[in-house]
């Protein structure tokens, strides 16, 4: 395939049905790794949820097997991360700033920097099958940028483990520590969506927007306190020869 024409297809596919705007990302062929172009069309995506009168509830889902695989390595171990780490930060800022409740429908794995934008959510479903990891320590990485959203949900013994370990945990555990809000069989995931933003859609516009704002007050301050600084950390980091070392190893590995 042409980078032409894959340039050409949308990464990122918008709907609204039953008061409910379906953000959902379609780049399978990278399990939906967060590259610049996908970075782009969701912010779009979430701006235009936030202007549509015809949704009151968003929601953030993904096709294929894996809901988001983290940063586009290819891409970060090419070039400068400083702005690739900035954008990180502005699109959890936008989920948490967002003006009508998010809700992340889970369906597969969900690595590194993916696990930044569930936990700028409002509500997470999760099926069983579901798998985190914050791999970003075996890369010569740290969860800087995603730190801001994925710290303040988590317990901060579970942050150790899993940030320090950098190994695969479950959806019991995330459920358990904090990172989503319910668990559910993968036959019964849209059921359970569509219970959430239907109990979310029965909030008046007003209600659901300052609610939010409150809820979220302290953790958009931090964002925007902290945020410019962990997006430098991430990018020297990515810069570093050590990370650009491992990420090129990772990247040469043969594909199971």
């Amino acid at each position: 395939m042409s980078h032409e024409n894959e340039s050409a297809e949308p990464l990122v596919r918008y709907e609204v049905a039953d008061g409910v705007a379906t953000i959902t990302l379609d780049s399978p062929h990278n399990r939906n790794a967060l590259s610049r172009r996908l970075v782009t069309g969701l912010q779009e995506a979430l701006d235009r949820a936030g202007a549509d009168d015809a949704a009151r509830v968003v929601v953030l889902a993904a096709t294929g097997k894996v809901f988001c695989s983290g940063a586009d390595l290819s891409e970060a171990a090419t070039g400068s991360m400083e702005e690739g780490a900035r954008t990180i930060v502005a699109l959890q800022r936008a989920v948490v700033a967002h003006p009508k409740p998010v809700v992340t429908r889970l369906q597969g794995p969900v690595r590194a920097g993916g696990t930044g934008l569930v936990a700028a959510s409002d509500v997470v479903v999760c099926a069983e099958g579901a798998t985190f990891a914050l791999t970003e320590v075996k890369l010569g990485l740290a969860p800087a940028a995603i730190s801001l959203t994925v710290l303040p949900r988590m317990t901060s013994r579970a942050a150790s483990l899993a940030a320090l370990g950098g190994e695969v945990f479950g959806a019991a555990e995330a459920l358990e520590w904090g990172l989503v809000t319910r668990v559910v069989p993968a036959d019964g995931l849209d059921d359970a969506v569509a219970e959430v933003c239907a109990s979310l859609a029965t909030g008046s516009p007003q209600g659901l927007r300052e609610t939010k704002a409150l809820l979220n007050r302290d953790l958009l301050a931090s964002i925007d306190e902290r945020g410019p600084d962990l997006a430098r950390l991430s990018a020297r980091l990515f810069g570093s020869e050590e990370a650009k070392s491992a990420m090129t190893a990772f990247l040469s590995r043969p594909k199971a």
